[in-house]
């Protein structure tokens, strides 16, 4: 693989993650849930309305 097949390759999985968080984000909102998450290496739990 060249470098900039990597380069390409790290851009599509670095996309992919983005839209995955973004639908994640829709969900716990739509559904007036909870969404944990770690934050200066604290366990954190976000309700919907504080994302």
């Amino acid at each position: 693989m060249s470098e900039n097949d990597i380069k390409q390759l790290q851009e599509k999985v670095d996309e992919a993650i983005r839209k995955t968080q973004e639908k994640l984000v829709e969900k716990v909102k739509r559904e007036d849930g909870q969404l944990v998450v770690t934050r200066d290496g604290q366990v954190v739990t976000l309700n919907a309305d504080q994302i």
